[in-house]
């Protein structure tokens, strides 16, 4: 670990808390339905996609009518986006020709980008035509993403209001996120990526000559557009197949900061808007607060692990850390960075090969995952996540004191307790229950580039990666098959919907509440108390869970690796 590495890690983590406070007061009047700087301009257009989808922006609905809005418009992108594939090779925009998408593969990423994972058992630039790019993935890169803030959004008003039937409106959200936070700062994000050399063409791949004679063909198309709201949104799916690797998706230093602040911009800021609507922004700092003490801890053990190597090349007097699978370019500190904010956040998006990492290095990423990826997370997401581990603090501490847990003047009671703990539940039901299976049957094992625990670590970051809804990968399992595509799609969905259905009925059952007066017992959610203890919480309900799991993977292969035994 260098000085300078550390000093690039603190100004990454600086820009994201200088604007968690005015994104944060921005989005708040957006979804309050205040009068923004864009409203003069956006306003009219608002309402007119409310006239022509028939939507009464002012009447609220219940949760369980938000709940079903939602589902039936994601059933729907689910729809669009897998005949949008399977009918790729009669398509216009398809320079390459590209075929039809098997219908394995093409069920695999419609729940992928439904989903907000962006899960990829596909090469980009070889699979994909040009209108499928744009108006199938990188419009569900917008959704998905609109979606989360929305049910994020749901919750936050559970919390802020009393004696309430509705939560919101669903379509009125949806379109608020879409059309005032996500399309603005996208444009301008794209077009700034433009002007950093990344391509934005719907022209046909450019032929080259390489100094031997050899013709080579290089791959281009709309990236700049896509590569902006896979960030913003943390969505992740790459253009190319190598991701944020390409120096086309992240030709430099510039955009690599770039990209890893935008990861991180909107999950953050959704801390201040919860804040903000609650009443009261020390909450949302406290919660935030959280949130970077097990991010901080996650890039300390990352970014030591790869500064310091494998041992056997000390030995043989090699230094400088583990460089492969790394872009030269950006080195140990920003490749490991990246790493733990990409599975920190529910991005996916890599600048390094995560199956290159050493064991500790990939134990990170993965239990950033296996603890709901609650640090800062997906848009949305991340939010609402961490909200489920509040409500199970909340209700430990309150068990500790023998009173009736409170959180922001509300009771904590048997059904929001039943609802966080089904929703916390269904991530270690869809990872453990699908690698049980992997790890036992021809057609898992089948996939497998590497036997012993690194295999096990391959096949077990597959399924977290996907019912966490993250979308990297470790790249040494070949999952473009139909055991694969089958089974990640299932534990995608059950890591978005069986956790956003309690949620929202979590959300219904606190909005109805009345506002409980502050005591002397009550137990203060904005200091360093809570903030310890709901980190402890994070820990210990993902390490009970995924320990023995880790063990047999990361954990395992590290101490053969200290004892020199390969596989």
């Amino acid at each position: 670990m260098t000085f300078n590495g550390w000093i690039q890690i603190l100004i990454f983590c600086a820009i994201v808390v200088a604007l968690a406070k005015p994104l944060g007061w921005y989005m708040t009047r957006v979804f309050e339905g205040e009068r923004t700087l864009l409203s003069p301009l956006l306003r009219p257009l608002e309402r007119g996609l409310y006239a022509i989808a028939g939507v009464d922006e002012r009447q609220e609905q219940h949760w369980l009518a938000y709940a079903v809005a939602m589902l039936f418009f994601n059933a729907a992108g689910f729809l669009a986006l897998f005949v949008l594939q399977r009918l790729q090779g009669a398509l216009p925009l398809n320079p390459m020709e590209m075929g039809a998408v098997t219908s394995d593969s093409a069920f695999n990423t419609a729940v992928s980008f439904v989903t907000n994972t962006n899960w990829q058992g596909y090469g980009g630039e070889s699979t994909m035509g040009y209108l499928v790019q744009m108006a199938g993935l990188t419009v569900q890169n917008f959704v998905s993403a609109a979606t989360g803030i929305a049910i994020a959004m749901a919750l936050i008003r559970g919390f802020s209001r009393a004696s309430a039937r509705g939560v919101g409106n669903f379509w009125t959200d949806l379109t608020r996120g879409t059309l005032y936070v996500l399309l603005p700062i996208s444009l301008i994000y794209a077009l700034f990526l433009v002007f950093q050399g990344v391509p934005q063409t719907l022209a046909s791949y450019v032929e080259a000559t390489t100094l031997e004679g050899g013709r080579q063909t290089i791959a281009v198309g709309p990236v700049a557009s896509q590569l902006a709201i896979k960030m913003l949104g943390t969505n992740g799916g790459g253009f190319f197949n190598a991701n944020s690797a390409h120096p086309f998706e992240n030709p430099n230093a510039i955009t690599n900061l770039l990209q890893m602040v935008s990861i991180f911009a909107i999950g953050a800021a959704l801390t201040n808007v919860f804040g903000r609507m609650v009443g009261d922004q020390r909450q949302g700092w406290a919660i935030l607060a959280a949130m970077g003490v097990l991010f901080i801890a996650g890039v300390a053990v990352a970014y030591w692990a790869e500064a310091a190597g494998n041992p056997a090349f000390a030995a043989l007097g090699v230094d400088g850390g583990n460089m492969e699978g790394k872009e030269v370019r950006f080195g140990v500190a920003l490749s490991a960075l990246f790493a733990v904010v990409t599975t920190a956040a529910s991005c996916g998006a890599v600048n390094a090969m995560h199956d290159s990492f050493m064991p500790l290095g990939g134990l990170i990423p993965l239990l950033n995952m296996q603890l709901g990826e609650v640090i800062v997370g997906g848009v949305g997401a991340g939010l609402y996540g961490m909200l489920l581990f509040v409500i199970l603090a909340i209700f430990i501490a309150g068990l500790m004191v023998g009173r009736t847990p409170e959180y922001l003047g509300k009771k904590i009671e048997a059904k929001e307790v039943k609802m966080a703990m089904l929703a916390i539940l269904s991530l270690p039901l869809a990872i453990l229950g699908f690698t049980a299976m992997a790890v036992v049957l021809p057609a898992g094992l089948a996939s497998l580039a590497n036997a012993g625990p690194h295999g096990f670590s391959e096949i077990l970051y597959a399924y977290t990666s996907g019912a966490a809804n993250n979308g990297s990968a470790f790249a040494g399992l070949s999952a473009n098959t139909l055991w694969y595509n089958v089974t990640i799609g299932l534990a995608m969905m059950m890591g978005r919907f069986l956790i956003i259905v309690p949620v929202l009925a979590i959300a219904g059952s606190l909005a109805a509440k009345k506002t409980v007066p502050a005591s002397a017992g009550t137990f203060p959610t904005d200091g360093g108390l809570f903030v310890g203890l709901l980190v402890g919480v994070v820990l210990v309900v993902g390490g009970l869970t995924f320990l023995p799991s880790l063990a047999l993977g990361p954990i395992v292969e590290h101490l053969a690796m200290l004892a020199g035994q390969t596989f």
